[in-house]
C-alpha cells in the first residue's frame, strides 16, 4: 500500500500498473497484490481509508472537547475541520505522497465519492456536522453543498501544494512541521473570509 501511495502520487493513477506496484514493492510473487486488493480501486480505497482512520484519532478528542465547550464558535468549528488533517500530513513526515495521492482520488470519477465519504463517514466527523454553527444559510442545501465543497477544495489541493514543494526541495524539509501549522492556519483564515463573504 505504502509503495502503490507513492507511485500514484508521483506518475498518477493512469500512469501505474499493478505490475510496477508489485516490481517497486519487490514482491517476486505476481499475483501479490492481486491476492490482498481485486482491483486497482479496492487498492486506492483501501489506502485511503488507512488515511481516514488515522485522521480521526487526531479529530475525535478534538470534537468531543468542543462539544463540552456549550455554543460552538465559527473559528474553532473550521479549526475541527482542518487541523487533524494537518496533524496527519506532520505525523507523516518529510517525504510523504498523500497529499497529492488524495488530490488526484477527488477528481478522479471512479473514486470521488469513496474519497470524500471516507472522510466524511467517521464518527467524529458525524459529530462535528451536529455541532455546526447554525446560520440563516442552512436553508439552503445547494449553498451548503457547494459551501463544503470549497472548503475541500482548498484543504485538499493546498496541502498537495504544499506537499510537492517539500518534495521538490522549494520548502526545506527542516520547515515541513512550521510550514504545516502555518498553512493550517492560513486555511483556518481563509475559509473563515469564505464562509463569512459566500454565507452571510
Amino acid at each position: 500500500m505504502h509503495t502503490a501511495e507513492r507511485l500514484y502520487a508521483e506518475h498518477g493513477f493512469a500512469n501505474v500498473s499493478i505490475r510496477m506496484i508489485r516490481e517497486a514493492a519487490g514482491q517476486r510473487n505476481k499475483s501479490a497484490v492481486q491476492y490482498h486488493f481485486s482491483t486497482r480501486d479496492d487498492l486506492i480505497q483501501a489506502i485511503l481509508t488507512r488515511h481516514a482512520t488515522a485522521i480521526e484519532q487526531h479529530r475525535a478528542p478534538m470534537v468531543s472537547a468542543l462539544g463540552a465547550t456549550g455554543e460552538v464558535a465559527v473559528h474553532d468549528w473550521i479549526t475541527c475541520v482542518i487541523a487533524p488533517s494537518i496533524e496527519h500530513h506532520i505525523e507523516l513526515g518529510t517525504p510523504s505522497w498523500y497529499g497529492r495521492f488524495l488530490a488526484q482520488a477527488v477528481v478522479e470519477p471512479s473514486l470521488r465519492e469513496h474519497a470524500v465519504q471516507a472522510h466524511l463517514n467517521t464518527p467524529s466527523w458525524r459529530r462535528l456536522h451536529q455541532l455546526r454553527p447554525s446560520r440563516a444559510h442552512d436553508r439552503d442545501p445547494e449553498l451548503v453543498e457547494r459551501h463544503a465543497a470549497m472548503i475541500r477544495l482548498l484543504i485538499v489541493h493546498m496541502s498537495a501544494e504544499l506537499e510537492t514543494d517539500l518534495a521538490a526541495g522549494r520548502v526545506d524539509p527542516a520547515d515541513a512541521e512550521r510550514s504545516w501549522r502555518g498553512l493550517g492556519d492560513d486555511l483556518v483564515t481563509a475559509i473563515l473570509g469564505l464562509s463569512s463573504a459566500l454565507l452571510t
